[in-house]
Parts: C-alpha cells; sequence; structure tokens
C-alpha cells in the first residue's frame, strides 16, 4: 500500500547523474506550477486545468544512468503518522532532495543492469507512478558527446522508456509516462559558446549517417535532436536546452579553463527567457500526453469490467479500486468536479450492491461485505458490560468507531474531532481484501466526497494544503544564489466557494439518517452474533433487550452528533456574517464552565447584526412542526425570502441555510436524548385549545399480519434503561450529565441555528426557532425572556396561517405578562387572543359548513374554556386606559349584511336598516353605539348617510339582528363601507373599499347594497337652467324647494359648485311668485328660511358664471331642515344644460341709404325647435323694419333653418356720443320640442299612478323614465314628432324596468315592487302608444334676447357702370334706331369687338360711420381715393381713364356732409370693347385709399400698404353680398398725431350680377366642304360681316 499523496500534484522523476539539478532548479521551480492547460475530454467537452503543481522527485538509482527503473518509494504503513487528504488537516508534503550528487561508481554499467524491477500491483488503481521522466545531461563539448554522452543517453533511453517497436500492454498504458531530455549548459565552456541552431537545416528531420560524423556541420542540440528525436509530423519534441548563467553557479563549480571563443556567440536575455517558456511549454504538452494515455485505458478497463457485471465471479470491490483509480487521476492533475462524479457514481454502486445483497437478489459471494464492523461489536461490548456491571471499569481508552489502532497509539479525542476521514483506516487495503463492512465502505467514500468538494470550495485546510509542496521547494533552494526568475504571486482564490461548503452540508444532512440506519443494523448483527457464539437463548431477541437498545441509541447518537459537529468546523468561514448571539445568561451569572465552547462550536461574528423580522413576509408553506425540522433537503423559496442584497456572495445564503439545518440536526439528537431522562424542550406542556379531541396514536407495524398481542399489550411497561455508555462525544455527554447543561446546549444549539437563518433570510425557520427558545423559556420559568421571545414571534404564527399554534402562544404570554404584572400590555395581548380565537372559531364555522353532506347532526365543538371570560376582563380591564382601544370589527364577527330593502317612516322623511351580525365571542358583548356608513356606488357626489343605534344592547354569540335609523333620505344606489360598534374604551370599526366586486368568501361584509328610493311626499329640491336668457348679462338659474307633507319650522338651504370654473353669485338670489322669503340675507351659498307650511314651492333665482363654455353644470345642494319629528337632511346634486339650443348668424350688405342683415336661426341640437315670435328692438341710433311675420310658429329643423330678413335705417337726427346706445337686440320666442315631451311623458305617469298603491314611487318613476327618453329618442324620431304632432312612446317598451327597480323589497302582498312598476309601465304603455303634443304656444314660452352690434363703416361707395344708349336694331326695321337711357332695355345685343361708350358713376356717404366721437378722426378730414377699374384680358378691352384718385372732403363734425351730392360725385367716361361671345359680366372697380407720402412709410422706413376693396367684376365675386366686410386702410406705422385714424371702407357696385350679351359680328360665312383646310378641316373661303348703323366695330 502506498503513502496517500497529494491531491494536487503529478510527479515527475528526474535523473541527474552529473548533479546538475542544483543549478536548473533556481530558473525552474519559480516557474511552477503550470497554469492554464485545456485537456479534450473523451466523454464531454474541453477541460480547462487552471493550476497544475508538480512534485519533482528525484530517481533512487544514483549510480549511473544506464541503471534500470528504480520503483518508486515503497509503501508506508497507512498506519503511520501518514497525512489525511479529508481536507481537515494540512497536507504533510515531502520534498525530495534537490541536492543529488554523482556517485564515484558512474562507470559500473554492468552492475545496475542486473537490477531486476519490483513486480507491479496486479490492480492498476492502487499504484502511483511519474507522468513524465527527465533526464538531466551535462555536454561541455562536441568531443564529450561522442565520447560517452551519446552512448549513455541511449542507454538510459533503452532502459526507462518502452520500445517503439513493441507495442505497449495494458499494465504500461496504466502507468503511461513521456521522457524528455535537458541539455544543461555550464558557462565557460565550448558549448556554452555555441548557438543553438546552426541554421542551415531543419534538425527535427532524420539526418543520414554521413552528415553525423561532418566536423563542425551542427550545434550539441541540433546532434541532439538528430539522435534522439522522434521521427514524424505529429511526434513530440523531447529535446530542450538551459543555458545557466554565470551568476548563477557557485564559483566552485565554474570551469577554471575558459576555451578560445571562435564564434564570439552570446545569448540575450530573450532567448534565455524563451529557451524557458520552450521547456515549460514541452513539460505541459508531455505531462498532458501521459495523462490522456492513462485516461484512454482506464475507462476502456471501466467498460470492460463494467460490461462484465453481470457474469460469475465479478467483484464490486475490485471495480471499485479500478474506477476510484481513474478518479484519482482526474484528481491529480485538478479536475476535481470530475473526480467527484466518479465517485457519486461509486456511491451510486454501493448503494446497488447492498440493496441487492439485502433483498437477496445478488447470489455472487463475491461481493459479499461484511455483515459487521468489528470496532464497532468492541465498543458496545464494552458499553454494555459498563450498563450491566456497575462496577466495570474500562482503564483503557475508548476505542475509536473507525480506527484499528489500539487504544496506546490512537488518542482519545481524535474520534471526538474528527469521525470521519479516508485515512483512519487502510480502507483500500479492506476493500481489495474484501474485508470490509457496509458501514466502512459508506463511510470511505462520504470522507472521499467530502475531501474534494473542500478542495473544490477552496476551504482553509485544502487551501493550505496545496501550497505546502510548493513553499517547501521554494524554500530548499541553495543558499547564497539568487534565482533567475522570481517567484510568480500565487493566484489562488483567497475566497471560499460558499455554494461547496453548502453542497457539503447537504450531503451531511442526507449522510447521517442513511449511516445512523446502517451503524443500527451493524451493531444489531454484531451483538447477535455473539449472542449466537455463546449460545445465548436471547440470541433472537437482541433487538428487544432494553440495554442493547439503549447502547445502539447512544452510539448512533453519538455519531451523527459528532459528524454534524465536524463537518460545521469544516465548513466554517469568516464570509459568513453570523450575528452575535441574543442569548442572555440566567441571573445575570456567566455561564456554566461544564459545557465547552469547542472550535466546532465557535464561528466568527460581526459588530452589526442583521435584522430579524418578527412579522411575517408572505405565508409560504405551513411547517410541520415549529420545533421539528426534516433531516433531508430543505430550501427557502424566493416568497420566504426578504429583498435578497445584491453585495451578498453567491452561496453565503445557501450555506447559512444548510449550517442552520444542520445545527437543527445536532438539537433533534440531543432533545431526543433528553427525553429519556424526561428532559423535555417545553412543546410538550404547552396549553392547548380547542384540541380536547385529540388521541394517542399507536405504533402499528403495516409489514407484518399478526394481530398484536394482548398479553404484551396488558404487560407492564419494560424498565427504561439510562446510561451515557457508548456516548464517545465530550460535548453531548457533558450536556447529558444535568438538566441545566443540557438545556443550555439546547439553548445554545438553537441560537446558532437561529442565527444563521437569520443570515440565509428564511424567516419561517427564524421564528420556529426563535418560538422554540420562546417555549423552553416559559418552560424554565424564565418569564421576562419568554414573553420578550413571545412578543417577537408570536405575529408571525397567526400572518402563517397557524392560528391554533398562536392561540397557544398567546395564552402563555399573556400568562407571561401576568406574572410580571404588565397590566397595558396584557390588555393587549388579551385582546389579540380574543381575536384569534374568534378566527378559529370561525374557521371551524366554515369548516362545518364545507363537511355538511345531506341532513347531519351539528358537531358539538368542545368549549373554550381557557378563553371564556376573557372579554369581560378586557372590558373591565379598557375602562381605565387613557386612550381608545381600536380593533378591526372582522376579528370578532364572521359576517355582516342588510336584511332586506330599508323601512320608510310614514309622514317622516325618515329611513331605517336591519342589520344581521354574527357574533364569534364565546361571551356576551355589550355595545353602546353601532353606526353604518353608506356612500353612493356610482359616484361620490351624494353625501355618505349614517345609520345609528337608538339604544345600547347586547351581542349574543352567534346570529344578532340591529336595527339603525337615519334621518337622511337621499335617493339613489349606496353600498355599505363602514361599520363601527363601541363598547366600554373598546372601538371596533371595519372598513371596505366601494366598487369592487363583492367577494363573500373573504369579505365580512355579505350583503353591503343598499338602495333607496325618493318618495312622493318627501321634501324635494329641483333645479332648471332660467328660460329667458340675455346673452350679455349672467346667466340665471332656478331652484325650485318643495316641502311636501313637512311642516318646516326652519331650513338652510346651501348650494356649491360641483363643476369645475363655475361660480355662483348667490349674493344677487331673489324669491319668485311666492309668500316665503329669506330669513335673512343669503350669503356665502347659504339661504335661511324659518317657516314653510307643507305643500309649498318656493322658487329662487341666482345668477352664475363660468370660465369657459360648457355644456352642463351641476350645481350640489343641501337641505338641513327641521320639523316637529326632528331634525332631517337632504342632498342632490342635480346637473343642467347651460348650452344654448339655438344659433344665430348675421349676414349684413351696405346700400347708401339702408342696411340689410339676414338672421338665420338654427338649432343647436338634434331636437327642432319652434319659432314663435322675433323681433329687432331698435337702438338711439338705428331703427329697424320687418316684412309680414307668419301666421303660424316657424317650425325649425337640424337641416332646415329659418331665415329672417330686416332692413335697418339710421336716424340721421340723433347725435352720436360716448352715451349713446347703439346696439340693437334681437330677442326670439322659442321653444325646444325635446322639452316638450319630457313633461308630457312625466305628466302622464304621475297622472296614471294617482290613485294606485304605487303613487309613492311616482317620482322614482319619472327619474328613471326621463333618461331613456333623451337617450333613446333619435333625431328622426323627434323632426318625425314635429311633422305629425305626436309622439310615440314604443321605444319605452323594449327596456327591462324590473333591473332598474332592483332593491325595493316586495309588497304587503308578497310582490315584488320591481315587477309591479314594469308591469305598470307595460300597461301604461299599451294604453298611451301615443302622446299628443299641444300645437298652442305654452303660457311662458324661452325667450332669448341677443345682442347684435351695427359695423362702423367709415365711407361706402356706390360704382355704377352705365353703357351709352345706341340705336336698336331690329331685323324688321333696321333703320330706325330708338335711343333709350337704359341698355338693359335697349340693347338686346351687341357685337365683339364693337365699341361701347360708358360712364363710371362713384359717389359716396358717411352714414354708418358710428364709431367716430368728437376731436380729429377720418370724417374731420378730407380722404384720398383711388379707383381702378379691371377685367378679364379675354373678356374685355378697356380704353378710356380707367384709374384715377379723387377726394371726399371732410364733414366738418356736421351732418350735412354725410352723403355725396351731384357737386361731389364723380361721372368718369370709358370705353368697353367686347372681346369673345357670351354674356359677359361688367369689368369690376377696385377703390383704395390713397396714404399721403408723409405717412406711406412707417418708423423703420417700411412701406405700408394701402387696404382696398375690390368689387368684382368678370367671374369676381362682391365683398358687399358678404356681409360686414370692412377694410381697414391704415399704414401700420402710421401716427395717430397726423390727423389719420382707422379708414374702414365697403364698395356697393350696382353692375354686380349684370351682363352684356355679346354675339359675332359675321352675318354670312363660305366654306369648302372638302378636307382643304388646315389640319384637314373645311377651308373657309368668304366671311361677310354684319353692318349695323351706328356701331362701330374694330
Amino acid at each position: 500500500m502506498e503513502r496517500p499523496f497529494s491531491t494536487s500534484k503529478v510527479s515527475v522523476e528526474y535523473f541527474d547523474p552529473h548533479d546538475v539539478f542544483k543549478l536548473l532548479a533556481p530558473g525552474l521551480v519559480p516557474r511552477l506550477p503550470l497554469r492554464h492547460l485545456h485537456w479534450q475530454s473523451h466523454a464531454g467537452p474541453l477541460r480547462s486545468i487552471d493550476t497544475l503543481h508538480i512534485e519533482l522527485i528525484p530517481s533512487d538509482d544514483k549510480s549511473a544512468v544506464t541503471s534500470s527503473l528504480s520503483p518508486l518509494r515503497q509503501s508506508e504503513s497507512a498506519t503511520s503518522t501518514a497525512s489525511r487528504d479529508d481536507g481537515f488537516q494540512t497536507q504533510q508534503l515531502g520534498v525530495g532532495g534537490i541536492e543529488a550528487k554523482l556517485s564515484s561508481e558512474a562507470g559500473d554499467q554492468s552492475a545496475s543492469r542486473n537490477n531486476v524491477p519490483v513486480r507491479r500491483h496486479q490492480i492498476p488503481g492502487l499504484r502511483r507512478t511519474p507522468y513524465l521522466k527527465v533526464l538531466l545531461v551535462r555536454c561541455d563539448d562536441n568531443d564529450s558527446y561522442k565520447g560517452h554522452v551519446r552512448q549513455e543517453i541511449r542507454e538510459w533511453i533503452k532502459v526507462n522508456t518502452p520500445s517503439s517497436s513493441s507495442k505497449k500492454n495494458t499494465a504500461e498504458n496504466h502507468d503511461a509516462f513521456e521522457w524528455l531530455i535537458i541539455h544543461v549548459v555550464i558557462p565557460n565552456t565550448v558549448a556554452a559558446t555555441q548557438p543553438r541552431t546552426t541554421g542551415k537545416s531543419d534538425v527535427t528531420e532524420k539526418a543520414t549517417a554521413a552528415s553525423r560524423w561532418r566536423p563542425g556541420s551542427s550545434t550539441l542540440l541540433e546532434k541532439l535532436k538528430s539522435d534522439f528525436a522522434s521521427s514524424g509530423k505529429a511526434a513530440a519534441d523531447r529535446i530542450a536546452q538551459i543555458r545557466i548563467g554565470v551568476n548563477d553557479v557557485p564559483y566552485d563549480s565554474l570551469p577554471r579553463v575558459v576555451p578560445a571563443v571562435p564564434s564570439g556567440y552570446t545569448e540575450s536575455e530573450q532567448e534565455t527567457e524563451n529557451a524557458w517558456t520552450d521547456l515549460v511549454s514541452k513539460f505541459r504538452g508531455l505531462i498532458l500526453s501521459s495523462f490522456d494515455m492513462r485516461v484512454t485505458q482506464y475507462e476502456e478497463d471501466i467498460k470492460e469490467k463494467d460490461a462484465q457485471r453481470t457474469l460469475p465471479g465479478w467483484n464490486f470491490c475490485t471495480f471499485f479500486i479500478l474506477k476510484e483509480g481513474l478518479a484519482r487521476g482526474f484528481e491529480s492533475v485538478g479536475l476535481v468536479e470530475d473526480a467527484l462524479v466518479g465517485y457519486d457514481e461509486l456511491s451510486v454502486g454501493l448503494d446497488m450492491i447492498v440493496q441487492d445483497e439485502a433483498s437477496g437478489a445478488s447470489e455472487s459471494s463475491t461481493n459479499a461485505l461484511l455483515n459487521y464492523t468489528e470496532e464497532l461489536k468492541q465498543i458496545a461490548l464494552k458499553a454494555k458490560t459498563a450498563i450491566t456491571d456497575p462496577e466495570y471499569s474500562d482503564g483503557e481508552e475508548v476505542v475509536d468507531l473507525q480506527s484499528s489502532q489500539s487504544s496506546a497509539i490512537q488518542p482519545k479525542e481524535s474520534y471526538d474531532d474528527i469521525p470521519i476521514s479516508s485515512t483512519k483506516k487502510p480502507y483500500r487495503d479492506m476493500i481489495v481484501a474484501n474485508n470490509v463492512s457496509v458501514f466502512d465502505f459508506r463511510c470511505y467514500v462520504f470522507a472521499r466526497q467530502i475531501a474534494l468538494l473542500l478542495r473544490l470550495g477552496n476551504a482553509w485546510s485544502t487551501r493550505e494544503e496545496l501550497l505546502t509542496k510548493l513553499k517547501e521547494q521554494q524554500e530548499g533552494l541553495s543558499h547564497g544564489v539568487a534565482p533567475r526568475a522570481p517567484p510568480p504571486k500565487q493566484k489562488e482564490n483567497e475566497h471560499e466557494d460558499l455554494s461547496m461548503l453548502a453542497e457539503i452540508c447537504r450531503r451531511t444532512i442526507e449522510f447521517i439518517p442513511a449511516v445512523s440506519q446502517v451503524i443500527r443494523r451493524d451493531l444489531f448483527a454484531a451483538l447477535s452474533d455473539t449472542a449466537e457464539s455463546d449460545e445465548d437463548d436471547a440470541a433472537t431477541t437482541v433487538q428487544e433487550s432494553p440495554v442493547v437498545t439503549e447502547v445502539v441509541d447512544n452510539l448512533v447518537a453519538s455519531f451523527a452528533f459528532s459528524i454534524a459537529q465536524q463537518i460545521l468546523a469544516q465548513t466554517s468561514t469568516k464570509a459568513l456574517p453570523i450575528p452575535p448571539s441574543t442569548l442572555a445568561p440566567a441571573d445575570g451569572h456567566e455561564p456554566k464552565a461544564a459545557i465547552p465552547e469547542p472550535k466546532t462550536m465557535m464561528h466568527p461574528a460581526r459588530n452589526s447584526s442583521l435584522r430579524v423580522g418578527t412579522g411575517g413576509a408572505g405565508a409560504g408553506r405551513p411547517l410541520p412542526s415549529p420545533n421539528v425540522f426534516p433531516s433531508g433537503r430543505r430550501s427557502s423559496t424566493a416568497s420566504d425570502q426578504g429583498v435578497s442584497s445584491t453585495f451578498l456572495k453567491v452561496g453565503l445564503e445557501e450555506l447559512a441555510a444548510r449550517r442552520a439545518e444542520l445545527y437543527i440536526l445536532s438539537r433533534n439528537i440531543l432533545e431526543e436524548c433528553g427525553k429519556k431522562r424526561g428532559w423535555s424542550d417545553g412543546w410538550a406542556s404547552v396549553p392547548v385549545v380547542s384540541e380536547s379531541t385529540m388521541v394517542d396514536m399507536v405504533d402499528i407495524d403495516l409489514g407484518s399480519d399478526d394481530k398484536p398481542d394482548t398479553e404484551k399489550e396488558t404487560s407492564g411497561p419494560r424498565e427504561a434503561i439510562i446510561s451515557i455508555s457508548g456516548i464517545n462525544s465530550k460535548l453531548l455527554s457533558t450536556a447529558l450529565d444535568n438538566s441545566e447543561d443540557f438545556y443550555r446546549l439546547y439553548e445554545i444549539l438553537t441560537d446558532k441555528a437561529l442565527r444563521h437563518y437569520t443570515v440565509a433570510s428564511h424567516t419561517h425557520s427564524v421564528q420556529s426557532s426563535m418560538a422554540d427558545i420562546a417555549v423552553l423559556k416559559y418552560h424554565l420559568g424564565d418569564y421576562s425572556s419568554a414573553a420578550s421571545y413571545f412578543w417577537r414571534t408570536t405575529p408571525f404564527f397567526g400572518e402563517s396561517g397557524w392560528s391554533l399554534l398562536e392561540l397557544s402562544m398567546l395564552v402563555m404570554y399573556s400568562r407571561c405578562l401576568k406574572q410580571l404584572k404588565r397590566k397595558d400590555e396584557y390588555v393587549k395581548v388579551v385582546l389579540k387572543l380574543l381575536s384569534k380565537a374568534a378566527a378559529a372559531e370561525k374557521d371551524r364555522q366554515r369548516h362545518r359548513l364545507t363537511l355538511r353532506i345531506g341532513k347531519q347532526n351539528d358537531v358539538d365543538y368542545p368549549d373554550s374554556s381557557a378563553i371564556k371570560g376573557f372579554l369581560d376582563d378586557l372590558l373591565a380591564e379598557a375602562k381605565t386606559l387613557p386612550n381608545e382601544m381600536q380593533m378591526p370589527l372582522a376579528s370578532f364577527f364572521s359576517s355582516i349584511e342588510v336584511d332586506g330593502p330599508p323601512e320608510y317612516h310614514e309622514g317622516r322623511d325618515s329611513i331605517s336598516i336591519n342589520l344581521n351580525l354574527t357574533s364569534l365571542f364565546v361571551d356576551d358583548f355589550k355595545i353602546e353605539k353601532a353606526r353604518v356608513r353608506i356612500v353612493g356606488t356610482a359616484t361620490r357626489s351624494h353625501r355618505d348617510i349614517w345609520f345609528e343605534l337608538s339604544e345600547p344592547t347586547t351581542i349574543r354569540p352567534g346570529k344578532n339582528k340591529l336595527k339603525l335609523n337615519s334621518n337622511s333620505a337621499i335617493p339613489g344606489s349606496y353600498e355599505i363601507d363602514k361599520v363601527d360598534l363601541t363598547a366600554s374604551n373598546l372601538y371596533l370599526h371595519h372598513e371596505r373599499e366601494t366598487g369592487q366586486p363583492l367577494n363573500k368568501a373573504k369579505d365580512v361584509i355579505k350583503s353591503p347594497y343598499v338602495t333607496i328610493y325618493h318618495r312622493a311626499d318627501t321634501l324635494d329640491v329641483r333645479l332648471c337652467a332660467s328660460k329667458h336668457i340675455q346673452l350679455d348679462r349672467n346667466n340665471t338659474v332656478d331652484m325650485e324647494l318643495d316641502s311636501g307633507w313637512n311642516d318646516l319650522t326652519g331650513a338652510e338651504v346651501r348650494v356649491k359648485a360641483a363643476t369645475g370654473g363655475l361660480r355662483l353669485v348667490t349674493s344677487e338670489a331673489k324669491c319668485l311668485g311666492s309668500s316665503v322669503d329669506f330669513s335673512k340675507k343669503p350669503e356665502g351659498g347659504l339661504f335661511s328660511f324659518e317657516t314653510i307650511p307643507r305643500g309649498t314651492i318656493v322658487r329662487i333665482r341666482f345668477p352664475y358664471t363660468v370660465e369657459q363654455e360648457i355644456l352642463s353644470v351641476s350645481i350640489r345642494v343641501e337641505v338641513s331642515y327641521t320639523t316637529e319629528d326632528g331634525k332631517f337632511f337632504l342632498s342632490k346634486t342635480p346637473a343642467i344644460q347651460t348650452a344654448l339650443a339655438l344659433g344665430v348668424n348675421v349676414q349684413d350688405v351696405f346700400k347708401h341709404t339702408a342696411l340689410f342683415s339676414r338672421f338665420t336661426v338654427s338649432t343647436a341640437s338634434s331636437s327642432p325647435l319652434r319659432l314663435f315670435k322675433s323681433e329687432l328692438v331698435s337702438s338711439d341710433v338705428f331703427d329697424s323694419e320687418f316684412g309680414v311675420p307668419p301666421s303660424d310658429p316657424v317650425m325649425i329643423f337640424p337641416r332646415q333653418p329659418a331665415s329672417l330678413l330686416y332692413k335697418i335705417r339710421r336716424k340721421t337726427d340723433v347725435k352720436i356720443n360716448a352715451k349713446t346706445k347703439k346696439t340693437m337686440y334681437l330677442k326670439l320666442h322659442y321653444s325646444v320640442l325635446e322639452d316638450e315631451i319630457e313633461p308630457l311623458i312625466q305628466e302622464s305617469l304621475t297622472k296614471s299612478l294617482q290613485d294606485t298603491p304605487l303613487r309613492p314611487y311616482a317620482r322614482l318613476v319619472c327619474s328613471t323614465v326621463i333618461p331613456h327618453i333623451q337617450r333613446d329618442l333619435t333625431s328622426h324620431d323627434l323632426e318625425r314628432a314635429a311633422l305629425l304632432g305626436s309622439i310615440p312612446t314604443a321605444f319605452l317598451s323594449t327596456i327591462n324596468w324590473a333591473r332598474s327597480f332592483a332593491g325595493l323589497g316586495r309588497a304587503p302582498d308578497g310582490t315584488e315592487y320591481a315587477q309591479a312598476l314594469a308591469s305598470f309601465l307595460q300597461t301604461w304603455q299599451a294604453q298611451n302608444p301615443k302622446l299628443a303634443l299641444t300645437s298652442s304656444p305654452p303660457a311662458e314660452p324661452r325667450s332669448i334676447l341677443i345682442p347684435v352690434d351695427i359695423p362702423s363703416v367709415t365711407i361706402v361707395h356706390t360704382a355704377d357702370i352705365r353703357l351709352h344708349p345706341l340705336p336698336s336694331y331690329s331685323p324688321s326695321s333696321p333703320d330706325h334706331p330708338n335711343p333709350n337711357p337704359n341698355p338693359s332695355a335697349e340693347m338686346t345685343a351687341v357685337c365683339t369687338n364693337q365699341l361701347l361708350p360708358a360712364t363710371l358713376h362713384l359717389r359716396w356717404t358717411r352714414i354708418w360711420d358710428t364709431a367716430s366721437g368728437p376731436g380729429p378722426g377720418p370724417r374731420f378730414a378730407d380722404l384720398e381715393f383711388s379707383y381702378e377699374l379691371t377685367a378679364p384680358q379675354d373678356n374685355w378691352l378697356l380704353g378710356g381713364r380707367r384709374k384715377g384718385h379723387f377726394v371726399i372732403p371732410g364733414d366738418g363734425g356736421g351732418d350735412d356732409n354725410l352723403s355725396s351730392t351731384a357737386e361731389t360725385e364723380a361721372e368718369i367716361p370709358v370705353l368697353l370693347i367686347p372681346l369673345r361671345e357670351g354674356r359677359l359680366p361688367y369689368p369690376g372697380v377696385e377703390i383704395r385709399e390713397v396714404v399721403p407720402p408723409t405717412t406711406a412709410t412707417t418708423g423703420d422706413g417700411t412701406a405700408a400698404a394701402a387696404s382696398s376693396i375690390t368689387a368684382a367684376g368678370g367671374g369676381g365675386s362682391a365683398g358687399a353680398s358678404t356681409g360686414s366686410g370692412n377694410a381697414v386702410a391704415q399704414a401700420p406705422g402710421q401716427a395717430q398725431g397726423q390727423g389719420q385714424g382707422l379708414v374702414h371702407c365697403e364698395t356697393d357696385f350696382r353692375n354686380l350680377g349684370e351682363t352684356v350679351r355679346v354675339v359675332a359680328d359675321r352675318e354670312r360665312v363660305t366654306l369648302s366642304l372638302d378636307a382643304s383646310g388646315a389640319g384637314g378641316g373645311p377651308l373657309v373661303l368668304e366671311v361677310e360681316r354684319r353692318t349695323l348703323e351706328g356701331r362701330v366695330v374694330v
């Protein structure tokens, strides 16, 4: 058996016959270990080896290089002080001497050839051989090389390397290696003066024999490569040369004679570094080649052995050693993950072998493992003897469970420290010999897995082991010789991989239960074998022996406890920030020293502790028990964790959780041992609430068909044996010495688990551990500490669903507070206890309803005697508190619902509701106040309504009914959102969010909906827009207050704007048409009245303003009124339409003496209008005239507006000043058809309900039907009704009225009011299919007064083109022209190109200039204008004065010069020549104001553009016909001091719309009918013009 080797290095054997290693080592060792190696796996992706450590081993044969290969150092005994590779302690790495000397018998080569190599082991996995053999050669010149060096190298290669011609056998492949020759060049030698290569040829190729003997043809390096390099392109390069510097060789070792240097060659530092790099690269490649060959052979052998598994004679132990050899090979090169996979596969194979053996499926005796472990048997026998023989004294040390050494060699505490180690026994020898038990086998495999995981985790013990060899090699260098290269910085990861450490803990948690069963079976088998060998009759009942059971239990508990403590020590790391302990020593004294704090119980701490949450985060899966944790896997889900910090290391939380589970496992072992001694953790004595029906459980063997033996059941219980024999753990045995130490260790383990769970963010486990400590403190009578822990952990269990457990903890908590006399906290805890008890009662009720199938008797649940009476104590204590205690109502009541519709009181405006409550109290609950608030469902515009209890009452356990009253009967649909109950100083409340879907399973209010309707005789408030509107004044609104059946002794009406931007001017409010008036002046939106008799309607009108145009406004009206029955309240928020029902457009046409205004009246909505009367009210300046008014109202439709034409004249005798009223008003009297339909249907419905039992619902019916009228009547229906004079009601027949009246309850005869009202509406519609509209005007029609401002025009020009009369021509009398001054009557037609003399007549007027006031202005100054006669060029050719200027004199401030006279009018002759045939419009006249040159330029030098009015001719549009198209003639920069103001002018073109008929002047045309014309058309031969007398044609 070989000595265990380091798990992080490979061996390289060097042969140093010339003693040059000491010169090579200073440069080679600092360049180790090898880094960044890559190996292509045969069954997976490329593997990367970051670091590969090299162990340089000198050859044992130092006599000559021709000696045979000596074996590696013989196997050392495993019982020596060999190092352990389990990762717990540092590996002691041996270093071969680097100062090997050349033997004096170097020339005796024949003697060494007779050495016989040691026989290899037949199992490859048990031997260790080098991966690379290196020959260090010193050759100073060519003569030495030819004389003896070359022959020595050949002999070494022949002896130490396999022949290339012979095929390697399997054994050699298992130990495959590569070889390398290193030529060490010493300074001051001939070899040192030679270059490495000559560069003449490639020396790697095979040279001829003749070339080898050619003197001076090549260097020594080329000769070595030529003689010993392998042939082939893929062959590895096995020759390297290293030159030693002069400063790197001791003085006594330098050659004294310096040879001549003919070449003068000196190697540079870069070449030296390249040589070293090449050497390291060769090391890397050759080692990987050897490793690849070994892995290939191992995999082939393993595959072959695995295929033989079913053959007879197949042995698992041999297969195990073979496959473990592959795993150790992976481990040696740093592929720890692959090695771990191999051990995992072997562990699964071992489980299969054990399972087959247990089931009898394996018939091969070669796979049989030992039934028991001899060491366990000896320990059990000694422990059994110590129990049965009180005088027995064991003078020897306790034998270790896994050690075969004697007690004199094995220290006693070694097992207690490290129970699991792969070096405690010669496991591999035992496995090879098939002399191993299942227990030893499992322990060895687990120890190897832990060692590999510790290495992957970079744990402190393994990391120190990996670096030991490198450190020793660097320290073993020759002193006084400086290394050629500095040692590289270590790149080892100084931080542990916490994920790997967590994996170790996870595997340990799975291993301990499994190995405990193995130990138990092992011990029973060993003791049974002993009983059989002693021929004891009790051999068959050894498992029933209490002594044996106690011994086995103690051994199992001790071993499991020690394993947990060992792993906790090995996975301890400073990277785990464990918060400090919160435990305080009892009575302020230091804890006892009886329980030590060993290394396994000490962990790094930090200054600041992590937060330990006392409330439940999210309720995850329920725990199986607050003090029992599973021994298997356990992980924390994301919902159990808080917000994870991103700065935490990877695996930190998982490691903390796994270590906490190991602490809990250790605590559970301690707890089970303490139960035998009567030491409880406190949970057994916890008060249980509502669980009196628990039944003791009995264990039943499901595998046995026999009935339980009644004799055994009736016999007395076996005598319990309690002893610590077999417990080898010092910590566990100390804790079991007395109860005080037991509780102390139990507390420490629980606290450590709690702190680890805190780091892992396992909220449930933290709280459960805290509950364990709280119950233990309560059990020990430490009420102060227990209360502190209960305060932190009790809320968590309630929020996580542990209601019954929380009840028990609250009972204990309340008892602690009672003992401590803390009354304030006691009241709060009792209140919480009652709420949790109510929650438990609620769960029982829900469970009982769920399980009820068919008719079954009610289950009588046990009385909660532990809680009964707490309510009275609570109310008594609450009275003494200064503040009110508030609690959710849902904590004590399971359901609240409205029982039926509200009850309306006759003769009063009050209502009441019945509320059903289900109490969860176990005692009677006396309440003093009860209030319920309801809010509107559709909108919050309604005011909240409160219902209150009239007198105190008592609520019994179970169902109760409360009647609540309210004096606010505001109609609408409501929802309960708040319920308040008050008793003593206890305030119970419940609030819910309205508008959400009802969830009966979760919400305590099962039926929250309440519908209140407005009865016909109650007080009511109505709003409507005023019927008389004046646009230049504020709009008003009319409010009607109907007292109904109430005799009001006082009333206050408050109005508030409910629309943004609306402002109510209530200070101008007034009462209309009533004897009731305000009791005091209105202010702040408040109207006060004193006495209002019943049946009185008070109308109030007040104006309002809005910031922007809106279609409707809402006003909140609140009425507080008093009657003989008390104070009442009504609130409504009606909306009124403010949009105008009609629109008016005006079009002005200015004439010389009159203004014609056309008003177009259209409807602003889809409803038709009826226009009864129109009137244009005169002003101080203007009068109006209208034609004959229509005899019947004018119907205005959306697509058919009405047109009103008024002629307006100016009053010439009125002087205009600042106070003169110039605005006229258009007053229209009208009605909207839709507004006529709504009161018509409302009156018909009210009349039909007058004498029926449904009369109180008249307002409800009308308010329900009216919105349907507004929504369902289309514009087509309204137009049809306007034309036919009646409105059909068929559109109301398809509506589901029953849904609109839901929630009204039942009539006395049992009929639903909703169905009754729906039937009434259907009957009414059938009886009234049509309702006739009245044709007569209403008594008070709507009216609107629209201000009409006459535009001010400075000048109105009149232009008229008058054609001169020409002799008329007729075919009958062409020679008798008849001159006629009227051209239109005289000239029926003119010819093209005919000269038409005409006169342009211009005149003006100032009578429409009403804007000029006193002072200088346009009317006091002369105004110059220009005119221009324009026409299309293809229509007219114009002659004469087409352009010109004319001046209009100022009026001088009088009215005599407002219009032109014959002297101031202009007549301008012009000549018109028509150019084409047809009806040609007259040419147009464009008149502009001429700006004087002094004002034509602005201050910045820009020219001012003059405004103009164009009288369109020739197809243009006239400006006068488009309304008040005023023109402004003013320079932009004109100064007012120059006497010029704004000039607005209009032009009345009299010829607008007139045309001149133009015909061709040809009388006869002669054409040729052939195609001889241009383009193939007819040819005009002759044209004869018409000759007319008196007409000139050009």
